[in-house]
């Protein structure tokens, strides 16, 4: 069995990656020739990389006829809400038309695969607390570029098994993170700034953006798992909620972050005016009810163990750049 993975360099298609190995499957990614490999060194041979671009229709045609996979896991996208609203014609290109151009590549291709694409909980946009848990129901309010793609992402994927039959399965992805997080993203920066203050290589404070936003936070070695079972056990067509059980404000998330570092104390938090966002989004909770029902799935990772392998991981990269 093959699978596709797009995005595999990434945060989530390297650990996505490293589930298909153990799962025995032979793993085949999409990358540009540029793309850093730090995030997959160690199982480099364990993996075929091939050269494309998602907004190169050719490429992707030329990948998807070499490798004829069993399954895609479609990961890659800019995927940083922020950056977002500075570039907002790069962030809908991307992740609309390069979605439009694998579902292309694989409807002129002679293969059949499953194809999970990862939406996002951004398409919900701001609910009303009644609307809370988000069931899969509820309806797209966008409040930001970033959500804007996703819808697109989302409805084309939709569009193309209406339409040609193509296997796909949408899965709308709530906060998820852990080590190899990019530093952008909250929990990963938060655990950054504290491992560098430990480290001695910031003074002890910590630049914050809005601390009151609720967010419900998987790790992201779950979420993985939770592909791996979607595109064995769910309904081609079908659009499942994908999150954890967890529960907090981001204030409370970064002080049990401080509460399982080496640094507890005399720590002032402050709030950087350029980490707000124009719009934002402060009520992400999931009903996970379809999607369990379907596979069984359950988290195995405390939060707690998530935002301890995220500090160390960024202590050990940071302690390794210290001696060179």
């Amino acid at each position: 069995m093959k699978a596709f993975v797009t995005g595999i360099t990434g945060f989530a298609g390297s650990h996505l990656s490293e589930l298909l190995i153990y799962e025995g499957i032979e793993v085949h990614g999409l990358c540009r020739w540029r793309s850093a490999k730090d995030n997959i060194i160690h199982i480099l041979d364990h993996v075929t990389l091939h050269h494309g671009d998602l907004l190169d229709l050719s490429s992707l045609m030329t990948c998807i006829n070499e490798v004829k996979p069993d399954f895609v896991f479609h990961l890659a996208a800019q995927s940083y809400v922020p950056y977002s609203f500075r570039a907002p014609a790069v962030t809908l290109e991307t992740n609309v038309t390069g979605t439009a151009n694998l579902l292309e590549a694989i409807r002129l291709s002679d293969c059949d695969p499953v194809i999970d694409i990862a939406s996002s909980s951004e398409v919900y946009g701001q609910v009303n607390k009644e609307d809370v848990p988000i069931k899969e129901t509820c309806r797209f309010q966008p409040a930001s570029p970033y959500a804007v793609s996703k819808v697109g992402t989302d409805t084309i994927s939709h569009q193309y098994y209406m339409s040609y039959g193509l296997k796909t399965i949408r899965t709308r992805n709530f906060t998820f993170t852990g080590p190899r997080r990019g530093e952008v993203f909250v929990v990963s920066n938060f655990a950054k700034q504290i491992a560098s203050i430990s480290l001695g290589l910031q003074d002890p404070k910590i630049s914050v953006g809005n601390l009151d936003s609720v967010r419900t936070f998987a790790d992201v070695r779950d979420t993985v798992r939770a592909y791996w079972d979607l595109v064995n056990m769910c309904e081609a067509g079908e659009v499942y909620n994908i999150g954890g059980e967890t529960t907090m404000t981001i204030g409370e998330m970064l002080n049990r972050l401080i509460d399982l570092s080496p640094v507890r104390e005399n720590i002032e938090v402050v709030v950087d005016k350029s980490r707000l966002r124009p719009s934002d989004v402060t009520l992400q909770i999931p009903c996970l009810d379809k999607f369990k029902n379907a596979t069984g799935w359950k988290p195995k990772y405390s939060f707690d163990q998530t935002l301890t392998d995220t500090l160390y991981y960024w202590r050990d990269k940071l302690g390794r750049q210290l001696k060179k």
